[in-house]
């Protein structure tokens, strides 16, 4: 029998792959761009979203595991998948469009989904709320970042 967390976890990973559909090109353009002098942990960007990624499947999964197969648990893994699409759609989208402020917008519309998601999950477990959080730390910074990228890259905005 196939357990809950590994379909949560597969799609989550499916999703993520998405991440990948970009060029040798598009990531170029985005490697030219200057970046705000104080962000100095470009590196560890990679490793923070797949914390925050790993949080967000755990959060879901508590979530099924509380409720499982019921339609309202079902709306919410339909927002969490959009909340990872979301989150996902910044690289390519942003890339292949090359435009700071789609990559700003997507930014600030995860969030948003993120706020939603985690207020409405607050009722069916604090833990899985609490999980949540990380995103919730992490996703204005990134959004802030590029908002400023659009200053120092106005002919990328």
């Amino acid at each position: 029998m196939i357990k809950s967390w590994m379909v949560i976890g597969g799609v989550a990973f499916v999703v993520a792959l998405a991440a990948n559909w970009i060029t040798p090109s598009d990531r170029h353009w985005f490697n030219r761009l200057q970046r705000p002098k104080w962000l100095t942990f470009e590196v560890a960007i990679p490793l923070i979203w797949t914390v925050i990624f790993i949080c967000g499947a755990w959060s879901a999964y508590i979530v099924w595991e509380r409720q499982p197969d019921t339609n309202p648990t079902w709306v919410l893994m339909g927002l969490y998948l959009l909340l990872e699409i979301v989150t996902i759609a910044y690289t390519p989208v942003m890339f292949r469009l090359r435009s700071l402020h789609v990559g700003t917008v997507l930014g600030g519309t995860g969030f948003t989904i993120c706020i939603i998601l985690a207020i409405t999950v607050l009722t069916v477990s604090s833990w899985a709320a609490l999980l949540l959080v990380p995103y919730l730390l992490w996703s204005p910074i990134g959004t802030y970042t590029t908002w400023q990228m659009i200053k120092i890259n106005p002919q990328d905005a």
